[in-house]
């Protein structure tokens, strides 16, 4: 919740998250084994679970926020998973409710599979002490609330991953796609290349000539705008990334006006020069290489290529000729090379040259 929550904060939504009603009304005292019955349970759980949601929306329409994202842990269907079909069948009827009803109140519904699904060595009930299922009981669970849900017209499940970050990007990228505002995970690395040839480049790679300022930061995010030409056309993007490892950040980007573009350029950070550089797109076993030309160097250039996972095997193509990995080395981000003055700029270079050297030659 709190992962999903600082993504979007992070692209302008007001984020506002509601509790488990089911933990909190079990570490209150009121349990399926301290009620009645568990349909008891579950019927007061339900009318809880509808009236917080309730009580939350009427607050959440009245806030001045532009944009407000409400995100509920566990939704009404869930009860499902945890009853009969008979005992289901008769709790609608007692509430005066119908399936359609409850599923309906979802604009979309993001199921993340529990660990005890192929990952039982991180399924814990020791963080939370509302949870008592076994790992088999939480595999059943788990089946039977997809099946509560999968006739919902935007219904996802998260699959398991080994990182529980990925797991986590993977949700927040559905997340995005269905809000249409693409905080996307960009999964980069990034490496320090020999000058390519750079006629084969013209003659067979997308230039693009781009011009980038970068703003002071918000938030803790990097800010930039872009100038890109290509083909004598221009086009203007701002972006935003907020870092989660060094290869993987959360990145939101949009299209501005030439006017718009002007007018953040006020809000440039002095301490930065702007970067100037030639992007060619070089294309090869289903990957992109970018490889960018800056004027400060001569001899060497980076060539950046986005993967789908942080694991995933590179294929150089021959027109690359590598120096070394500089994913992980702040000091060739863009951001710090508009910092850094001429003499360590042309320092770094030198740097992981002879780096290289010595890793050769061991």
């Amino acid at each position: 919740m709190q992962y999903v929550k600082a993504a979007f904060e992070k692209v302008g939504y007001r984020v506002v998250t509601l509790p488990e009603v089911a933990t909190e009304m079990i570490v209150g005292g009121v349990a399926p084994w301290t009620c009645g019955t568990n349909y008891d349970f579950q019927k007061y759980h339900l009318r809880l679970l509808l009236s917080t949601e309730d009580n939350f929306e009427k607050a959440v329409r009245t806030m001045p926020a532009p944009k407000v994202l409400m995100i509920c842990d566990r939704g009404a269907l869930d009860g499902k998973a945890y009853l009969s079909a008979e005992e289901y069948s008769k709790l609608l009827s007692e509430l005066k409710l119908t399936k359609k009803q409850l599923q309906d109140r979802y604009d979309a519904v993001f199921h993340l599979v529990t660990p005890a699904k192929g990952l039982e060595n991180f399924y814990t009930t020791e963080n939370n002490t509302a949870r008592t299922e076994s790992p088999q009981e939480a595999v059943e669970k788990d089946n039977r609330t997809i099946a509560a849900w999968e006739s919902h017209p935007c219904f996802k499940v998260v699959k398991n991953e080994p990182k529980f970050e990925d797991k986590i990007n993977n949700l927040i990228c559905n997340i995005g796609r269905y809000l249409k505002c693409y905080p996307s995970v960009e999964i980069e690395r990034k490496f320090l290349i020999e000058m390519p040839n750079i006629e084969y480049l013209e003659k067979n790679c997308k230039r693009i000539d781009i011009v980038q300022t970068y703003l002071y930061s918000k938030n803790g995010a990097e800010r930039r705008i872009r100038k890109k030409t290509y083909q004598s056309k221009t086009k203007y993007i701002y972006t935003e990334k907020s870092r989660i490892t060094d290869e993987t950040r959360i990145e939101n980007e949009s299209d501005l006006t030439a006017e718009e573009y002007k007018k953040l350029l006020h809000e440039a950070d002095q301490t930065k020069r702007t970067i100037e550089k030639i992007r060619y797109k070089l294309k090869s076993g289903g990957k992109c290489f970018e490889i960018d030309i800056y004027p400060f160097w001569n001899g060497v250039a980076t060539a950046e290529i986005e993967l789908e996972d942080e694991l995933e095997p590179i294929t150089f193509p021959k027109e690359i000729s590598v120096i070394g990995e500089i994913t992980s080395d702040d000091n060739f981000k863009n951001a710090n090379l508009a910092k850094a003055s001429y003499e360590v700029l042309q320092e770094l270079v030198e740097k992981e040259l002879n780096n290289n050297y010595e890793k050769t030659v061991l």
